[in-house]
Order: structure tokens, then sequence, then C-alpha cells
């Protein structure tokens, strides 16, 4: 058995985690330019948008174990599951944070009026709406199915 970590470049499964993450955080920072005509490269690295590159990941993860191993296989049934714990907590957890976090910039903007308070706002952008969650597994779905297509082709 051969164990060279560099055998993962090779591995279909992890080009199809890491281009479904890729191609999320590129079309949020699109998406971005196209509303405020200014290139922001922080979309690349942050949480919370359309698409959730959080569910582009997984999903493409277990879409690529899936159509490689068999959609029968208990590796496709774990990453399956692994995916939609992913996707609930984004949408519920992480969304309800977010929201509290808005709450609490709002509350502290009202006390700032009135008494000298640290600026320092909490992230509000942490989950994601179901749109943004299903926009995300569609992406993983895509970009999983083409590499797979593409690394099947090659062999």
């Amino acid at each position: 058995m051969d164990t060279r970590f560099i055998d993962i470049f090779s591995n279909p499964c992890f080009w199809a985690a890491l281009l479904s993450w890729i191609v999320a955080q590129m079309t949020k920072m699109l998406c971005g330019f196209w509303l405020t005509r200014r290139l922001d490269f922080s979309y690349l690295v942050s949480t919370g948008g359309m698409p959730s590159a959080h569910s582009a990941l997984t999903v493409g993860t277990a879409t690529a174990i899936g159509l490689i191993s068999g959609f029968a296989s208990p590796l496709f049934v774990a990453a399956l599951a692994f995916a939609v714990i992913t996707m609930f907590d984004a949408s519920t957890v992480r969304r309800a944070a977010g929201q509290q976090a808005r709450l609490l910039n709002e509350m502290i903007d009202e006390l700032f009026k009135e008494h000298h308070l640290s600026e320092n706002k909490l992230k509000e952008l942490l989950g994601h709406t179901r749109l943004e969650v299903f926009m995300g597994a569609v992406v993983g779905i895509l970009t999983a199915i083409i590499v797979v297509s593409i690394s099947v082709a090659q062999t």
C-alpha cells in the first residue's frame, strides 16, 4: 500500500471538495462585485452569503465519493451525514448567531450615541439562509460531477 501524502492530489474526491469550495467563494466575490462595483478579495475567505461554501465543499465531497465508491457504500453514507449536519448547522445555529450579533450591534449603536463605548462590531454574516445552503449543495454536486467525469475520462 502506497501511503505518500502527495497522492491526495491525484484523488478526485479531494479536487471535488476543493474546487466546490473555490467555485462557491468566487461566486460570492463576483456577486459582491456585481452589487458594489468593487472587487473585494475578503469574500474568498468569508463565512455566510450566497452560495454556502461549506455546503458546496461537503456535498461536493459526498457526491464524488458516491460517484466513485457507490451511493450504497458506507463511506458515502458517512460523507452524506457529515454534509447534512454541516448544512443544518449553517442554516440554523450559525444563522441564529449572526442574527444575535446584528441585534447586539444595533444595541451598541444606540448606546454609543449617548455613551463612549468600543466601536468594535460583532461579525453578523455567519450563517446561511436555506436558499444559500441549497445553492451551495447544487454547486457541490455539479462540481463533483464535472471533476469525477474528467478523472474517469483520463483513466
